[in-house]
């Protein structure tokens, strides 16, 4: 979490502090990409994308998703 002295300038100027998350849970993270559910664990099973297990929660690196929209941003495969 911020420091309060790294955002006390966001504070005074009435701005508000956006934070992303590192990882998200599969419903959010097919939103987000744009994506059916069963294409997100057909990349999770291909290596595509890089996930977490929390628990009972699979939870899947925002990093990644971005990581793999440049890659296919790059060099569109033909599927």
């Amino acid at each position: 979490m911020p420091a309060a002295s790294n955002t006390e300038h966001l504070r005074e100027r009435g701005e508000r502090l956006t934070i992303e998350p590192i990882a998200m849970r599969v419903p959010d993270a097919c939103r987000y990409v744009g994506i059916s559910r069963s294409t997100l664990y057909l990349l999770i099973a291909e290596g595509e994308v890089e996930i977490v297990k929390m628990g009972a929660s699979t939870l899947v690196l925002a990093e990644s998703l971005r990581e793999l929209v440049e890659r296919r941003r790059r060099s569109p495969t033909l599927d």
